[in-house]
This record gives structure tokens, sequence and C-alpha cells, in this order.
């Protein structure tokens, strides 16, 4: 697909990546639930736009509604139009929608798989090639295995002259041994390299920036290590509460959503070491070493490194919010946390003893996620007693993506006082572009081959062997969460898991 007109001469975008991926067909399970209207369906219109979809290109959404294609074309045109990230623009998408079609069915059918079989060799014939197929889980975990094995039995898992590939959604299983149960049953079916296991945070730019800063500029890795570096901490707030997700998040909790897949992404993005070279495997296998060389949690001593919370009522934006257990659908007996902060350690010769700080949370103050690294004191203050505040460099994933360090300046005048100061980049004033939705970037990449914003199989349950003895722990206690109120920063019993000298950065 080609967009409406050139996009303008940007200079400072030398290097950026405008070639479209291979020819490919992409069909959506679930085609019609709320991460494809409000994530997918966007992203793929925005790619459109940008002239970044492949030039032969196909889309067929799977789901269980009954619909016409001129009906899901118009529940496309309504996502797009109220969730893109841009304007849309008529031409593209009219041509765009021109793309689509549909196929209704249960994902556990037959029947759904051998209508979807003819519609995928129909966009081959009118291509004139075999395309390659990406097929994306965008469903209930419950139907991933389903899936994975109905495409194996309908033929649709491989296939010759052309590239196969699953994406899958998170969460990939509740515990470990769910998501080690969970792999041996997709990969009954499928090859490794076909499975594009998916963590939208990923595909954000300032977290594939982590790997640029560090590992393209001499200014970084030399300080990149205990010997430099005070403590990490990692927050992801939301200022939301669970809405209309009760029923899920109740069986999940902050742990599973957050802390499993996103925030330990995040820690091992920011503590791997150098790979051997910028591929898919090389960089994955650098995670896999840091998860492991996670120390491991007793269950008995949770209380010293992991807190839980719970939010209450309270007040965001000068307006009253009811607390957790006042949410439609949450159980009065839950103990779900909608909080939590870790201290964990990464026991290798780079990182041994420094703190890794992990907080997140519903109904706090603001939506924030950011990286904040703090490095050690200067070794000695000569400024008569001037407070000199220990250098922080700060990743800011959303909701802007930027990256500051903080420094300590002279204030102007006649005395030697000092006060923190701060230098920023941030991607829309040093590129003059708006940086593309993570979901953008994801979607191609897996047309592309490229499994480097992917987690692999081992890289999984090394998450879970770490988040399991929490869970276990949590599982066998009768305390509820610590309580904390809407639009605070968290429960005040976060404090007692800092070690002596450090605070929670402000959010």
């Amino acid at each position: 697909m080609t967009p409406a007109s050139p996009p303008d001469d940007n200079p400072l975008g030398e290097g950026l990546d405008q070639l479209p991926p291979p020819s490919s067909v992409l069909v959506i399970f679930g085609g019609t639930g709320n991460l494809s209207k409000l994530k997918l369906l966007p992203a793929l219109y925005n790619l459109a736009h940008d002239g970044a979809l492949p030039e032969r290109f196909g889309l067929v959404a799977v789901a269980m509604d009954d619909l016409t294609d001129e009906q899901y074309r118009e529940l496309v045109r309504e996502a797009v139009t109220r969730n893109s990230r841009r304007p849309c623009d008529e031409l593209v998408l009219e041509t765009f929608l021109s793309t689509i079609s549909f196929v209704s069915g249960g994902f556990e059918e037959d029947a759904a798989y051998a209508e979807l079989a003819p519609r995928l060799k129909a966009l081959d014939d009118r291509a004139g090639q075999r395309l390659n197929r990406i097929f994306y889980l965008s469903t209930a975990p419950r139907f991933f295995g389903t899936i994975i094995e109905q495409l194996g039995v309908h033929g649709l898992s491989d296939r010759s002259g052309s590239d196969v590939r699953v994406i899958v959604e998170k969460p990939f299983g509740t515990t470990k041994a769910e998501a080690l149960a969970l792999n041996a049953r997709i990969l009954k079916v499928l090859r490794e390299e076909q499975v594009y296991r998916i963590d939208h945070y990923l595909g954000k730019e300032t977290v594939q920036n982590l790997l640029a800063l560090r590992f393209a500029n001499g200014l970084f890795e030399p300080i990149w290590n205990r010997n430099h570096i005070q403590s990490v901490q990692i927050t992801a707030g939301e200022s939301v509460g669970v809405g209309g997700r009760a029923g899920y998040y109740d069986t999940s909790g902050a742990l599973r959503d957050l802390v499993q897949n996103h925030l330990l992404q995040l820690l091992c993005n920011l503590a791997m070491e150098p790979p051997t070279t910028f591929t898919a495997d090389d960089i994955r296998t650098e995670k896999v070493k840091v998860l492991r060389a996670i120390t491991p949690i007793d269950p008995d001593r949770i209380e010293e490194i992991a807190v839980r919370g719970r939010y209450g009522p309270g007040s965001i934006g000068g307006e009253e919010v009811r607390g957790y257990l006042e949410e439609p659908d949450v159980p009065e007996t839950s103990t779900t946390e909608t909080f939590v902060a870790l201290r964990l350690e990464v026991d290798t010769w780079r990182w041994a003893g420094v703190p890794f700080y992990i907080r997140t949370g519903k109904r706090i103050s603001r939506k924030l996620t950011e990286i904040a690294v703090t490095l050690k004191p200067v070794p000695h203050n000569a400024f008569d007693g001037a407070v000199v505040e220990p250098n922080q460099i700060v990743f800011s994933i959303q909701p802007d993506e930027h990256v500051s360090i903080k420094l300590a300046a002279k204030v102007p005048g006649s005395g030697m006082n000092l006060r923190p100061v701060t230098m920023d980049f941030s991607y829309g004033t040093a590129f003059l572009s708006a940086s593309p939705e993570a979901y953008e970037r994801l979607i191609t990449d897996a047309m592309r081959g490229d499994a480097t914003l992917f987690t692999r199989a081992d890289e999984v349950e090394a998450q879970w062997t770490v988040m399991d003895p929490i869970l276990t722990a949590w599982g066998r206690s009768s305390a509820p969460p610590d309580e904390y109120p809407a639009g605070s920063s968290g429960p005040r019993t976060a404090r007692r898991i800092l070690l002596p000298g450090d605070r929670w950065r402000a959010i």
C-alpha cells in the first residue's frame, strides 16, 4: 500500500527505516475485541498512512460475531477514526478497508478454519504469489493453545514457499507451570522461530533506546555497574482503576498484569550485558542471563522485599473515585493487589549489591512509566556544606518519551550555591516526528521476521521463576493488601523495602 502523499522531507529523519515488509496477510483472531479496536486496527491504518504496509497485503479478522465483510469494515472505520494517533485521510482509509475481510466462527470450531483456508488462498491468487501469513492471537488466553492446534489440524501452521508466524498476546500463563504447559502445547505444532510472544512495552522507542544509549555511547557504558550506580527504580503508575476489566483483573492482579512481563523486561534491557551481535537470539540470550541471575526469593522472607497494596476511595484530578472493593464485579472477599513494590537484586559481577526497585499501581496520582538510574554520590564534597544531589539518568517511557540527565550546577551569583539542573532529549524534538505506536513497530517486525522485541520460550519461563515465590507467599497469607487512597503514590508501607539512604521518586 502507498501513502496518500509523500512524507515531508525531514533532514533529521535520515536513517529512519522506510522499506515496507514482504508481501503478507495478517489474520487477527479476536478482530472485534477491545485490543483490536483500540490498538491493532489503528496501528495498521497508521502503517498504511506511512506506506509501511506491504505492497501486497490482506487483513482477515476472525471472531464469533455474526458480521459480513462490509459490516466489519464499518467497525474498522469507526475504530480507526476514534483511536488513530493522527487524523484519518479518507483515501488512505478507503484503500486500507479494501484489503479487509471477515470470517465468523468460534475459535474451537472447525468451520471457522475451513472458511479461513480458502480466504487465504484467494489472497494468494489475487497477489500472484504465496503471501507470508501472520496469525495474531488477540483473544482470551484460554484459546491460545486451541487456535494453534487448529491451525495445525487444518494445515495452516506451515507451508512451503512462504513464512508462517504466530503472534501470541499476554498473559502467557499465570504461573510457571502454566507457562511450561502452554509452551509445550504450542511447540508441538510450531517451531520456536515461528512464535512471537508479544510484550508491547518492548515496542516503545525509549525502551529500545536503552540499548542504543548504553552500547553506542562511551559516556554511559563505563559507569553502568555497581561501582558507580547506587540504585535503579522502575515505576509504572496508572491513574485509572480497573474499569470494565474487573473480571480479568481480579484473577490476575498487578504482579501478573505488569511486573511479570513489562517491568521485568525493562529490568532486562537495563541490566543485560552487551550482546555479541544485535540479532534476536543474541539479545534474548543476554536477557535470559539477567533473569536467571536475579537472587531467588525466599517466600518466608517476603515482607523484606515485597509490598502489595489495594486502592481505596480517594480523589484523582478533583474527582472522587471509589475503592477497588467497590468496583463492579469485584468480590467483597477479594485479596487481589492493585499495587506492587519489589526490591530485586541481580547477582552478577556488574550488579552485585545494587537494588532494583520495581513499583506499579492503579489509581496512582498520575500516569507515569519511567526508569531512574541513580549514581553514587561524589566521594568528597568540597563545596562548604552545599548539598550535592547524586546524578540521575531518567528514561521516561510514558506519557512522553524522553531521556533526561540530572546534574549539579552553580547558581549565578557571587556564592558557590549549587542546584540540580536537567538535560533533556525528546524524540519529538530531535527527529521532528512523533514516535510510532508500539504495536506499529511490533506488527511490522513480525511481518519482517525480526523477533528481537519478542520474548523467547526460556525467557518467559525465567520470568515466572522470579515471580512464582512471591505468588506462593501471598497465596498462603490471609492478610489483605495494604490500603492506599486513590490519587496517592501507593501505600506508606512501600518504604519498608528501601535500603538505608534510598527513597522513592515522587510520582
